[in-house]
């Protein structure tokens, strides 16, 4: 008969690193259940997304663009310039907000179901994996096995598919970072011609492919940082995929026809079997770990054996501490995660005001770096001012700038303006000004911006002109 250890060595080193400090590689068991069946049909439509997303087009804009290098942002049609940095900072606050009330309320709920990496291994390449090679044994199998014929064809098949899909995801990367006309355009041309795309086409291949063919689980154990954030977030009230040690407490082995419940036997038969279908190599059963990412492997793989045994289902299953050690069932709504839905829902409210009046035209009017006042005539002087001009809507918006000044005048330089939908435009304008209307060296003036006869957006700025004695 086996209890649950009272010391907790077990979290002084990593499952898949053994004592030497060599890597243990994991063979996890093939996966079935319910929650396995769900899950991937979730990543089939996240995959369906993922993959479409770049080619979707919402009024002539991509659905998503992160174009680091432009400095151009598109979200769900819109974009976002540098001058929307505030609504940047303001998401980026409300996601560390967001992640971290639901790590408080569900732990990693996000890793095992919605994070690409999880995704795209478990539920891609890691199902690559089992058609060709088989389940765990047959592989460990395999790769014991002298390099005949077999093995080299299972190999080459494998790691084959496995390049051609990591090409594929890192051409999608960039078109949600370039935009997917730049990608296609690498991809129909000759490398010669576009060699700094091919180059970087070919490196995210790479990395992708060292990502879910080499490094696997070890991205979620050493190197995603939102891992150990958890240990700091998660409490006795976070709901995580956890062993009911109340119920399951003494584990052993199961006969046939005993009376578990008069031997001082819990439910856990010990048969390992969440152990095995586990991909970062953990035993469930001691508690709530750094590498698991709540993949529901061993939900599914305990309710089987439970269903062979004749006892009830969720001996492991989404509940949190709390819940176990009282037998309670119920969510408990305590006052950390309250705490966090009032700021979130806060930062919300605020981040979808500044969207509603967020202005279609933004316009930035400056003085140009070095430039004085000049006289043209006797009594008029006039500043040299730098304008840009960004059109937020998906029409194209012919521009005038008027001065609302009544004793300033103005003069664009260049021919009538039209801003093309979505696009920026740069140019210089002069400011005149009678002398006898400055109000000492520097005079307040507002420009207005107008859309044909529309006054869509007014900038004040400020006139220099001569010191008077």
């Amino acid at each position: 008969m086996t209890n649950i250890p009272e010391e907790n060595s077990f979290r002084d080193a990593i499952s898949t690193v053994d004592k030497s400090g060599k890597r243990v590689w994991i063979y996890p068991k093939r996966p079935s259940g319910r929650f396995y069946n769900w899950r991937s049909w979730l990543s089939y439509a996240f995959l369906a997304f993922l993959f479409a997303g770049p080619f979707i087009r919402i009024s002539g804009e991509p659905l998503l663009l992160i174009n680091i290098l432009e400095r151009k942002f598109v979200i769900f049609g819109q974009i976002f310039w540098p001058q929307d940095t505030h609504l940047f900072l303001l998401a980026m606050i409300i996601l560390v907000v967001f992640i971290t009330l639901f790590t408080v309320v569900y732990g990693r709920i996000f890793c095992g179901w919605i994070c690409p990496q999880t995704i795209f291994m478990e539920l891609v390449f890691r199902k690559i994996e089992y058609w060709i090679e088989g389940d765990a044994a047959h592989q460990k199998k395999l790769n014991k096995s002298p390099w005949k014929r077999e093995k080299i064809l299972k190999k080459s098949a494998k790691h084959g598919i496995f390049l051609f899909i990591s090409f594929l995801i890192a051409n999608t990367f960039l078109a949600y970072i370039l935009g997917s006309d730049q990608v296609i355009e690498y991809m129909t041309s000759s490398p010669v011609d576009n060699m700094g795309g091919f180059v970087g086409i070919a490196i995210f291949s790479v990395i992708f492919y060292g990502v879910f063919a080499q490094l696997r689980e070890q991205v979620c154990t050493t190197i995603c940082p939102y891992g150990r954030l958890q240990g700091v977030l998660l409490d006795r009230d976070s709901v995580v995929i956890a062993y009911d040690h109340v119920r399951g407490e003494n584990r052993s082995k199961f006969r046939k026809g005993e009376d578990r419940a008069a031997e001082s036997k819990g439910d856990c038969i010990d048969c390992n079997a969440c152990v095995a279908v586990c991909p970062t190599g953990i035993d469930i059963r001691n508690g709530t770990q750094l590498e698991c990412v709540n993949c529901t492997a061993c939900i599914d793989a305990c309710d089987s054996i439970m269903d062979k045994v004749g006892l009830d289902r969720g001996l492991i299953r989404y509940a949190s501490e709390t819940q176990i050690s009282e037998g309670s069932k119920g969510f408990k709504w305590t006052t950390r995660a309250k705490a966090y839905t009032v700021v979130l829902s806060i930062l919300l409210l605020v981040f979808v005001g500044l969207l509603v009046v967020r202005s279609e035209v933004e316009t930035s009017i400056m003085r140009t770096p070095g430039m004085l006042y000049q006289q043209e005539t006797q009594g008029v002087y006039s500043n040299l001012y730098n304008y840009t001009i960004v059109n937020k809507t998906n029409r194209d918006l012919p521009i005038t700038i008027k001065s609302e000044t009544n004793f300033a005048t103005v003069e664009v330089i260049g021919k009538e303006m039209l801003v093309n939908r979505q696009e920026m435009t740069e140019g210089v304008l002069f400011v005149r000004i009678n002398e006898k209307d400055l109000q000492g060296t520097k005079t307040e003036v507002t420009l207005g911006i107008y859309e044909g006869d529309k006054l869509i957006e007014r900038v004040n700025t400020n006139f220099i002109g001569p010191f008077k004695k």
